[in-house]
């Protein structure tokens, strides 16, 4: 089961009490306080982890809580700090406050730590209150009490290449020829269910990037920008993507145009979010071993002169190695430009 967003309530530990306490020992049987310090409550904290792909652990499991502080005892003895709760997030996941629906942190390299709730500090004992003129203070302070809040937890893949196309496009097709991925492949609409992350392998390359990271999402229809269909849960995992793949099929399988396709895809995505038009992209043309197709190619192209097409056929192979090295060297390209730009604000 794939799980790419849910709701979770998180309380950091509360920090324990101090300690109200007197020394007494033999001969001495009025001495000074002696109470200890609470320890702190542990944080909640979040941890950017490679291995883990969705937020499954989550779903059914929405309550988690850090250990709170040990209270202080007498003869100085301080409590013991709360162990921190440490939850595992897959790479891309969007954390929103649900109280002011905005975004307080994002996980997106390996081993990232992020504090999103602090736990409280510990009381003092009734040490720190001992003055010139209250030998005997008989205060303590209670723990402060831990940060908790309801969050949003929202997963948006990290990948280097976004696969965008309707239902039976071939996508998963495409992903099972180029990937080691193995996605489910059949002849109706919305096969793919969630996305699949599969690893293009450049293991000949002698230098520079030797994988890129392909996401195949569920297919698109009209309206998905108005959350219809899949609607959001597919298209904000293209947001981080530095190329975006048009899956296009050119055999016009189920009556569909390959012009009105188009068309309609840059639409969803415009609707969604203007910014992903501005992504580098390219149209693979595919099921070209259908007869059909070259002449459904040529009116494509002569509608979208600027546009770069790649042609292909996911069932006999054909352009698919081409396909694989315009991807890594658009990829390169990309990469190379966002390091030289400098970062918005600087």
């Amino acid at each position: 089961m794939f799980v790419d967003e849910c709701t979770v309530k998180l309380a950091a530990g509360d920090g324990g009490r101090g300690c109200i306490s007197f020394r007494r020992e033999k001969y001495e049987p009025w001495g000074g306080p002696n109470g200890g310090d609470g320890g702190r409550g542990g944080d909640v904290v979040l941890l950017g982890d490679v291995n883990t792909n969705n937020l499954i652990d989550y779903k059914f499991q929405p309550h988690w809580n850090a250990e709170r502080g040990e209270h202080g005892q007498g003869s100085d003895c301080h409590g013991k700090d709360g162990v921190a709760r440490i939850l595992k997030m897959p790479l891309g996941t969007v954390v929103i406050d649900q109280a002011t629906r905005k975004v307080v942190a994002e996980v997106i390299a390996d081993g990232q730590s992020i504090v999103l709730c602090k736990g409280g500090n510990g009381g003092w004992g009734n040490t720190h209150f001992k003055t010139s003129t209250n030998r005997a203070p008989k205060r303590a302070n209670p723990g402060h009490l831990g940060e908790r809040g309801e969050y949003r937890l929202e997963l948006k893949s990290i990948a280097d290449v976004g696969l965008v196309g309707f239902p039976n496009a071939g996508k998963s097709s495409l992903m099972n020829a180029i990937t080691k991925a193995r996605p489910k492949m059949a002849a109706y609409p919305f096969t793919t269910l969630h996305p699949q992350i599969g690893v293009i392998d450049y293991s000949d390359e002698r230098k520079g990037v030797k994988r890129l990271l392909l996401a195949d999402v569920p297919g698109l229809i009209e309206g998905a920008n108005e959350n219809r269909g899949l609607g959001h849960r597919f298209l904000r995992h293209i947001e981080r993507c530095a190329l975006l793949i048009f899956m296009i099929d050119m055999a016009g399988t189920d009556a569909r145009d390959p012009r009105d396709d188009y068309k309609h895809l840059l639409n969803e995505l415009k609707l969604y979010d203007p910014a992903l038009l501005k992504k580098p992209r390219v149209v693979v043309a595919n099921k070209m071993d259908v007869e059909v197709a070259t002449a459904q190619l040529a009116k494509f192209k002569r509608r979208y002169k600027t546009v770069d097409v790649l042609e292909s056929s996911c069932l006999t192979g054909a352009g698919l190695a081409q396909l694989k090295k315009e991807l890594l060297k658009r990829v390169r390209k990309f990469r190379t430009e966002e390091k030289a730009s400098p970062a918005p604000g600087a």
